[in-house]
């Protein structure tokens, strides 16, 4: 009799967002009258830019030619998205990424879970606390756990790095020094960023360790503040130990388009001298047949001047939903953090309120739906994430009525 893989077995509990929609369609079926506002899940509510949508209109229409269409998509990704990504997300910051260091996929989700693949499986892994719930629950699938603490509900071979208010929700340097290193800058959920000069010091322990750093820059294009860092490959020997990773989904509304690449210099090598770069070319060649040519073709419009334009308002729109949050929380006596260069908002819930006690506050009393902080890790209990990705009419009614409560 066949049997399933074992690791799935070890994953704790359920999935966090599966868990937050749960409870929120059982409130509304025990209240269908009630008005409930979802400020809990990083999806975008602004339809995507003009110029994006001729293309995609333009690239249909290629489809339907027998001159200008196109099947399966090269392993890669098509040049032209690759050389547009290069020339604008890396050169024009002083950074010289080649193009078949530019891996397009389906999304930053989908490459962070898959990324894991092409380490060893007794790897330590190291993790923000909170961290984005994708990159334990994935390295837990492959088997790379160790021993499992009853105590305190932690695999041995996952390091946590706790996050905290008195150090700006930034990690330190882990006392056990791990094999592979999850960073996420600007950060999901806090909203925290580090600097520059923070972040050399980390590339700079990766290389002397030989560790690899898998940095998660999803959250690139809300960054305002000019000392914070757009890429890993700004820090000098980035490219020596880290693999970076970005997303369309936020920077130009692709969550129902799905698009994204990782980038893995050809410099970064194993302990045996073996290059990343052609592995995960290998893996991406295996087991991807490549984003369809329309959406790469939206996502080169995308870097238009036009579509620059056009992207540039919609982050402005969501930015301004997450000052109004920011503001109003803090006006009503909240403990509030982020929301400066990211579209998230961590709050500290009051009254020494567990997180999912909150949560359950939130829905019952305001009809409002955020994310609990512990469902991000151990020091994520008592904080509470909110996303300003909703509509504003829908911030500005949520707030008003947590500020009437």
């Amino acid at each position: 009799m066949f049997k399933v893989n074992n690791n799935f077995l070890k994953l704790p509990g359920s999935y966090l967002f599966s868990t937050v929609a749960r409870k929120q369609r059982e409130y509304q079926a025990a209240h269908p009258e009630a008005e409930i506002i979802k400020l809990s899940i990083g999806d975008v509510t602004q339809p995507l830019a003009p110029a994006i949508v001729e293309r995609l209109h333009e690239a249909v229409s290629e489809m339907g030619v027998a001159e200008t269409f196109k099947g399966y998509a090269p392993d890669l990704g098509y040049e032209f998205l690759r050389s547009t990504i290069a020339k604008h997300d890396y050169k024009s910051r002083g950074v010289d990424i080649a193009i078949d260091e530019i891996f397009v996929s389906d999304g930053a989700k989908c490459d962070s879970a898959n990324i894991q693949e092409i380490f060893d499986a007794e790897s330590k892994i190291a993790v923000c606390d909170p961290v984005y719930p994708v990159y334990v629950d994935s390295n837990v699938m492959a088997g790379r756990t160790g021993e499992y603490d009853e105590k305190t509900g932690l695999w041995s071979n996952v390091i946590y790095m706790p996050c905290k208010e008195e150090n700006g929700f930034a990690p330190e340097l882990p006392t056990v020094v791990p094999d592979v290193i999850y960073l996420c800058f600007p950060n999901n959920p806090t909203g925290a960023t580090i600097t520059k000069e923070q972040l050399q010091t980390w590339v700079d322990y990766a290389n002397m360790n030989n560790a690899v750093i898998i940095y998660d820059a999803a959250y690139e294009a809300y960054i305002s503040e000019d000392n914070v860092p757009h890429t890993i490959y700004e820090c000098d020997g980035a490219k020596t130990c880290a693999i970076e990773l970005r997303s369309f989904s936020k920077n130009a509304g692709f969550t129902g388009t799905r698009l994204g690449f990782t980038v893995i210099p050809k410099e970064l090598k194993d302990a045996d001298g073996v290059s990343l770069n052609a592995l995960w070319a290998r893996r991406h060649g295996t087991k991807y047949n490549g984003a369809p040519y329309i959406i790469q073709a939206a996502g080169e419009a995308v870097y238009s001047d036009e579509g620059k334009k056009q992207t540039a308002e919609q982050i402005a729109y969501y930015m301004n939903n997450a000052k109004y949050i920011y503001d109003g929380l803090k006006s009503a006596g909240y403990s509030v953090s982020g929301g400066v260069n990211a579209p998230y908002i961590w709050l500290k819930t009051p009254d020494n309120m567990s997180s999912w006690d909150f949560f359950d506050y939130m829905l019952d009393k305001a009809n409002i739906v955020g994310t609990p902080g512990s469902g991000f890790g151990p020091s994520g209990e008592g904080y509470f994430r909110l996303t300003a990705f909703g509509t504003y009419e829908n911030t500005v009614k949520a707030i008003d009525r947590i500020k009437s409560l």
